[in-house]
């Protein structure tokens, strides 16, 4: 299977090679546009853990490539994800904290990877978005729905995965930076060398934001924001890969994130992550392949005391994860895939009972590719996962099934099961919010379960294409805060203690719509429609909900246009827009005395869009500009959950590929 990956993306090259060639005349901007629908058509994803052509594979896979990410010049993940994706929305939780909420699921039940890993840390239920950087990232792959059957925990809702470049010229050199509103500075470069052994990616970014006030008036709501936090942010990371043969490939990577945020005067906080890994592809024969793999990831927080030049570590979490992966073709109609990983987990938090703990996780699992016929196939995985803490263990199947009657149909159905273990802050947390309550660990804890169902179709005929989905998760055992008690009349603060929560129940569809046109001109429009219940304990009774429920309506609309007027002018337009309807949810009262119960609280629909406008100067020179926010929408009252912009944004950047001035 792999050799058959391969051979077309091969002949691919060649075929690009040929035409510039024959027509020198033709620059790299008229070859991309050429050769645009055909790569599309070859992308290769993983998200069954076997690489698989896009059009080809079971399980319903949206895929954001090196080149929607440079259009739409975002900084991190979630400037990214809010762009391409209806149904994504990131709100904010206590100290604006960023959480996600992804068709009814949060993020601790959407799994981020890098190139297949996993990221250590969290921040208020969720990974630190800002650290997952677009400088040098490949492609990002996103498999919807439950994916536990592959990847484990926090896989329920489904997986995003971030796929870094291999340098495959000589050598690239590209730097880049941005200037907006707030002191908003982005600085980046990124430089790859290849020889025929050897090949080298390092990437280099600074990001910088000042803090900045809004006003607002008399606001219902309690949790009222008058000041906006900033944050200043330093990312390296290098990739190196040796290929002593072509059967043979052995991988080395590190990387190193800082970020600082302001909240409190002399006293910053801060955030660091260290990651490195070394991993082994071995192709044995043409039909087995063996990977094997270490991974380290430690993200620490700290408090930074300026005026005593003190760097106080309150939390670290380290994860140290072993792999083996081994694929067996049986010729051009099966592949079983098997693997094995181990983690060490440590946690170590100051509000952690016994200030540290630490678990050992053990999994096994399997998948069959099996191709039925040249219209059907189907893929079935079954995983079987441990924890050394309170010897939880989890059992968890998925089947997909891909169905083709011609070239323009595309039919998808799938069931899997979802989990998400405890987490060891959920287990043993004991910590003081500020004078307000104590959040209390619950050792009792069981894992969430989950029961999704989806069915999807795909359409395209010439330059047009369509797809609709519909899905379905039952989550049993959710885990979250419940009410509030006083363990006794003596208490002052009341405990909010994590528990097993109700029958979770959230239903979905999606529709997605996009044409290409020959005068240059693109549209895309995609609908996410959401339903979820709010959560309740197991007495039926609705509690407090600490972030914000899905919306049930989310609209993204894109229209493109691209041009190339001579050989070194072009320009690349585009108008980007997301509308998101109106929701309720259910929260304290007042929450300085949260014994006054709760009431439901309405978030207003809103919409936001952005125009851009890139002018490409020669082969090397990028000039940006952008009106973010063009309608200028404020929210009337700045919460936790609402945009938290003050209006409308300009922005202007430059990249230049230095390698292409030569």
């Amino acid at each position: 299977m792999i050799k058959n990956i391969i051979l077309p993306l091969a002949l691919l090259a060649t075929a690009q090679t040929a035409m510039a060639q024959a027509d020198p005349e033709l620059d790299d901007v008229q070859l991309d546009s050429i050769f645009r629908h055909y790569e599309l058509e070859e992308v290769v994803v993983t998200g069954t853990r076997t690489p698989k052509f896009l059009k080809d594979t079971p399980i319903q896979t949206r895929v954001i490539t090196s080149r929607d990410i440079a259009r739409t010049d975002a900084t991190n993940v979630q400037d990214l994800l809010q762009q391409e994706l209806p149904g994504v929305e990131f709100s904010y939780s206590m100290n604006q904290r960023t959480h996600l909420n992804f068709a009814g699921f949060g993020g601790q039940g959407i799994l981020f990877l890098v190139d297949g890993e996993r990221l250590a840390g969290e921040s208020m239920d969720d990974v630190d978005f800002s650290r997952l950087l677009m400088a040098g990232v490949e492609r990002i792959e996103i498999v919807k729905g439950a994916s536990s059957a592959l990847y484990g925990s926090s896989a329920a809702g489904g997986v995003v995965n971030i796929i870094t470049k291999n340098a495959t010229e000589p050598w690239t050199l590209n730097v880049n930076a941005r200037y907006a509103k707030h002191n908003d500075q982005r600085y980046g470069g990124v430089f790859g060398l290849s020889s025929k052994y050897w090949r080298n990616a390092f990437s280099a970014n600074y990001h910088n934001k000042d803090n900045y006030n809004v006003t607002s008036a008399a606001n219902p709501v309690t949790r009222v924001i008058s000041t906006i936090y900033g944050e200043r942010t330093v990312d390296f990371k290098d990739k190196l890969t040796w290929r002593p043969s072509d059967r043979l490939s052995i991988g080395a990577r590190a990387g190193y994130f800082f970020r600082e945020t302001t909240r409190t005067v002399n006293l910053p906080e801060r955030y660091r992550d260290f990651s490195g890994g070394l991993r082994l592809d071995w192709l044995i024969t043409k039909d087995d392949n063996l990977q094997a793999s270490y991974a380290f990831d430690q993200y620490d927080k700290s408090d930074y005391q300026q005026l005593r030049h003190l760097d106080i570590r309150d939390y670290s979490n380290v994860q140290n994860t072993v792999r083996l992966l081994y694929n067996h073709s049986f010729g051009e109609t099966a592949m079983l895939t098997a693997g094995a990983d181990y983690m060490h987990d440590y946690l170590f938090n100051t509000y952690l009972a016994g200030a540290a703990r630490e678990q050992d996780c053990y999994d096994v699992f399997a998948q069959y590719d099996w191709n039925i016929t040249d219209k059907l196939e189907a893929v079935a995985a079954v995983r079987y996962d441990y924890f050394s803490d309170q010897s939880n263990s989890q059992f968890t199947p998925k089947l997909n099934l891909r169905y083709k009657p011609n070239l323009r149909l595309v039919l998808r159905a799938g069931y899997g099961m979802g989990f998400r273990a405890p987490s060891l802050k959920e287990r043993y947390y004991n910590f003081d919010m500020a004078g307000i309550w104590i959040v209390e660990g619950n050792e009792n804890l069981k894992a969430e379960k989950s029961h999704n169902f989806t069915l999807s179709a795909e359409y395209s005929r010439a330059n047009c294409s369509l797809a609709v989905s519909a899905y379905y998760n039952n989550v049993i055992n959710k885990i979250s805060t419940s009410a509030p008690y006083f363990k006794s009349i003596e208490d002052k603060l009341p405990y909010l203690p994590y528990t097993n929560l109700a029958n979770y129940r959230v239903f979905g569809a999606d529709v997605s719509m996009q044409a290409r046109w020959q005068n240059g001109i693109s549209a895309r429009l995609s609908y996410a429609h959401t339903k979820e219940r709010l959560p309740k304990d197991k007495e039926g009774n609705t509690i407090n909900n600490q972030y914000i429920p899905a919306r049930a309506h989310a609209l993204n609309a894109n229209v493109d246009y691209d041009h190339q007027f001579t050989k070194r002018y072009g320009i690349y337009a585009s108008l980007n827009g997301r509308l998101l309807s109106g929701t309720e949810n259910v929260e304290f009262k007042n929450y300085y005395d949260v014994t006054e119960g709760t009431v439901r609280v309405k978030y207003p629909a809103y919409t936001l869009w952005k125009l851009s406008l890139t002018q490409r100067v020669g082969k090397a020179v990028s000039i940006t500009t952008a009106l973010d926010n063009l309608f200028n929408y404020r929210p009337k009252h700045y919460y936790l959950n609402s945009p938290l912009t003050d209006g409308i944004t300009f922005q202007v950047g430059v990249s230049v590929d230095v390698d292409k001035l030569f």
